[in-house]
């Protein structure tokens, strides 16, 4: 797992900044606030709350001067994660209802509608045995997502916001 992300205080790279190659769980203990941000390697997981809560966006390499209008943030980054790279092979099922009830499917690439592909009329639990996914809450991978790692997902309307997801795609290095 290597990376490499700067935050900066103010908006187009400007002000304090702060280097980061792993995980942070508070941003703001490095720096008043986070405006902007440049990522030169690796890919990173990114939150509007510190522990890696609150609403998620995935950034890959590039430079994000005035992230709040692209990803849709309303405040700042507070916290980071890592996301390691996986060559593969991807492998998920999820489950119609929590506790791993309900219709079952098996996925190895990515989806991008569970209704129309799974006539799934929900999706609530899931267990990831390869692989990093996102999942969507509305089709063609658009809307709020959720970071999973290898695991087991009970609940994931508990665990990401009351969100009903609709597609899932793999995290790839590309």
């Amino acid at each position: 797992m290597s990376g490499k992300i700067i935050f900066f205080e103010e908006r187009n790279f400007q002000g304090r900044s702060y280097e980061c190659i792993g995980d942070c769980s508070e941003i703001t203990s490095h720096l008043r606030r986070c405006s902007s941000c440049r990522v030169e390697s690796g890919i990173f997981m990114v939150y509007d709350q510190p522990y890696f809560r609150g609403l998620q966006y995935l950034l890959t390499k590039g430079e994000y001067p005035e992230y709040q209008d692209t990803i849709g943030f309303s405040d700042c980054i507070q916290s980071c994660r890592i996301v390691p790279v996986h060559a593969g092979p991807f492998k998920m099922r999820i489950y119609e209802k929590s506790n791993f009830d309900g219709q079952m499917h098996e996925l190895t690439d990515d989806c991008d509608s569970i209704q129309d592909n799974y006539n799934m009329s929900d999706l609530q639990s899931c267990n990831v045995m390869d692989g990093y996914w996102l999942m969507f809450e509305l089709p063609n991978f658009e809307g709020r997502m959720l970071y999973l790692k290898p695991g087991e997902y009970k609940n994931l309307r508990e665990i990401g916001n009351d969100i009903r997801f609709k597609s899932i795609r793999r995290i790839t290095e590309s």
